[in-house]
């Protein structure tokens, strides 16, 4: 056997895609538009082969890309394709295809399950909707909005001109022109702040999931994929009793990741306080397509746009939004990486055997196979686009949702 393959991925390759598509089969992805599966197989060379790891990620951007070839990681799966139409040509001057390009260089394989994890029981749908149907220590803290505070009016000293007085019967006050106003600018902005990547683990935070009592349905189901029974898009909560907005606020920020900020909108003339929610509509990044349509108290996605948004308060709903992969990040870390570590196992066992049955392997070869190591990490590169930037050291003051 040749020890450089250009027909073949690696073993381990072979091993992250079969264990990817028992956990979250391609049959369940929305097929009107998603790409998802092994994007890029990249072929396998024992004489540097890579390390028996997966890099997981929402985004592959070029910065997830670097981590993955310095770690020397042997596939990169990530959540958001990275391709999704078909290419005219591959060069270096796009910034995707130069990712793609240097990765099969390398050869780190891509592959992406998206909306598969999306719709699979027990995938991103649920995840949301355990962290609204969480528990923070009893009792929950009482959370408040910000009341507006009265300041005296700021007090602007204007420099003025004076005209000469040509009539010679106005008063000198009467002839003093006020100009433009000198504005201070010296304001202090914090960096831009993301959410943490720690697990939703009830031992290691403080939101135990999935602890208050509530029925959930499947908003738009999949049928037909054998064993996923109970699969769809979206998730919609009903809570037995019904839950101040407030303690769901805190419920979200504790679960993925403690932001320092999310939108949040309301009907006007309501105060946060005051609303107690029934129903919650869940579904992960753009939600328009999944929530539209489902009477809920509260909305709970990635996001909306202005007008979606709009339209949901003058119906009397409520919308909290995370900026889209927000929704998505903290699943990586508090569900698959676990999942996948402990089928990945399983798989990469099986196909060692079955290569190592295989004639003629060269040492090369040999030393890939009897490698047991299994190692599935999260990016440490990888977050959205938007952080939330703090005003600070500014006398203005926000105003209070009401």
């Amino acid at each position: 056997m040749s020890t450089y393959t250009t027909d073949r991925a690696s073993p381990f390759t072979r091993a992250v895609v079969s264990s990817m598509r028992k956990l979250y089969p391609e049959a369940l992805a929305d097929q009107s538009f998603d790409n998802t599966g092994l994007l890029l197989e990249a072929p396998f060379d024992p004489i540097r082969r890579q390390m028996n790891s997966v890099l997981l990620t929402i985004d592959l951007t070029k910065a997830v890309a670097d981590e993955a070839i310095e770690r020397k990681d042997c596939v990169v799966v990530a959540y958001h394709p990275i391709i999704f139409r078909g290419f005219k040509s591959l060069t270096l001057s796009d910034c995707q295809q130069q990712s793609i390009l240097r990765l099969a260089l390398e050869g780190i394989s891509v592959y992406s399950p998206h909306t598969a994890v999306d719709a699979a029981p027990g995938g991103l749908a649920d995840w949301l909707a355990d962290i609204v149907t969480g528990h923070l220590p009893n009792p929950e803290p009482e959370t408040h909005t910000a009341q507006p505070q009265k300041s005296p009016p700021e007090t602007i000293e204007e420099d003025v001109v004076s005209e000469a007085n040509t009539s010679g019967d106005q008063p000198a006050e009467a002839r003093k022109r006020p100009q433009r106003p000198k504005m201070s600018m010296q304001r202090t902005y914090s960096q831009p702040t993301y959410p943490s990547h720690r697990p939703v683990d009830a031992s290691k935070t403080d939101l135990a999931p999935s602890a208050v009592d509530h029925t959930r349905s499947v908003i738009n189901p999949v049928t037909g994929v054998e064993g996923f029974e109970g699969a769809g898009f979206g998730r919609l909560v009903s809570f037995s009793e019904p839950q101040p907005l407030t303690h769901l606020v805190e419920r979200i920020a504790h679960g993925v990741g403690s932001p320092k900020g999310f939108p949040l909108a309301i009907p006007q003339g309501k105060q946060v306080e005051d609303i107690q929610i029934r129903t919650v509509g869940v579904s992960a990044g753009s939600g328009h397509n999944v929530l539209k349509g489902v009477d809920a108290d509260l909305l709970f996605t990635g996001e909306l746009s202005h007008h979606e948004a709009l339209a949901a308060t003058e119906k009397g709903q409520c919308v909290i939004t995370l900026f889209h992969s927000n929704s998505e990040r903290g699943y990586l870390s508090s569900v698959l990486k676990e999942k996948l570590t402990r089928v990945l196992k399983e798989e990469w066992e099986r196909i060692r055997k079955e290569v190592a049955e295989a004639q003629d392997l060269t040492p090369e070869w040999e030393d890939a196979v009897k490698d047991e190591d299994v190692l599935v990490e999260c990016s440490e590169q990888d977050r959205d686009p938007f952080g939330v930037v703090i005003l600070q050291s500014s006398k203005q003051e926000g105003k209070p949702l009401s």
